[in-house]
């Protein structure tokens, strides 16, 4: 019985420390968890530009109107993205050189097709367009995202508010974002005054200088990216200075 008791006693500190360690080791799981699902829901916050990227941006700061042109999967679209989602929401990373707006935005990002703004703007700025409970994984942080309206196509949206502000001494406020695309025609894209269009693929002119025009009374701006499928466009020629294409006629001679 003797030998019994003190072998029942020894065992309690053993099932002790079992029980802190699994203790331990679900605070850390869950931890990792947060940690994780942080990473998710603020994207904007991990967002470092390459050079080039970098160099697009701080273009931003003197010029009303931007290309980024250059080749598949080079991160095009996630600068524009990138670009848009500080702006929507205010919050500038401190390596920041380009444009900055004091106030909250109304922007637009369009594509080719309405699906195609859906795949490519949409999916960049809020996360999968099939999984709206995964919409905050993409630039734009989930705690900005005030309400969404639903688009005609399936899983597109036709506009996002955004909380803009609200650290500090600066007042929150609402941007708005809605999703357009070309193959509606010129005419849906007038009327609006606009601090920004995003144009995710070469547009045709008459689309680009509607959505320009859009940004005049606000001196807004414009970004293009895309990977030049149509040769030397009009939009294209609207961003060559008269030296480099006088440098692209000698290398075609």
């Amino acid at each position: 019985m003797t030998k019994s008791g003190s072998a029942s006693a020894a065992s309690k500190p053993s099932s002790g420390r079992s029980s802190r360690a699994s203790a331990a080791k679900k605070e850390y799981l869950s931890l990792l968890a947060e940690l994780d699902r942080r990473r998710r829901t603020n994207q904007l916050a991990a967002y470092r530009p390459y050079l080039r990227q970098g160099e697009f941006h701080a273009a931003g700061a003197t010029n009303r109107e931007r290309l980024f042109m250059a080749g598949n999967q080079l991160g095009k679209t996630r600068a524009g993205g990138a670009e848009w989602a500080m702006h929507l929401t205010g919050r500038y990373p401190r390596w920041w050189q380009g444009k900055v707006f004091d106030t909250a935005v109304r922007f637009w990002a369009a594509g080719v097709t309405g699906e195609g703004t859906r795949d490519n703007p949409q999916r960049i700025l809020l996360g999968p367009p099939q999984q709206p409970a995964a919409w905050g994984t993409g630039m734009i942080p989930a705690d900005a995202i005030v309400s969404t309206m639903a688009g005609r196509a399936p899983g597109a949206l036709d506009s996002v508010v955004v909380r803009w502000g609200g650290g500090g001494d600066v007042q929150a406020d609402e941007s708005v974002l809605s999703f357009k695309s070309y193959e509606k025609g010129r005419e849906k894209w007038q009327g609006e005054t606009l601090h920004g269009v995003w144009f995710d693929e070469e547009p045709p002119l008459d689309i680009y200088s509607e959505g320009l025009t859009r940004t005049n009374a606000t001196g807004g701006i414009t970004i293009v990216t895309f990977t030049p499928l149509l040769g030397m466009s009009d939009v294209v020629l609207l961003f060559l200075s008269a030296q480099e294409m006088e440098g692209m006629g000698k290398a075609s001679g």
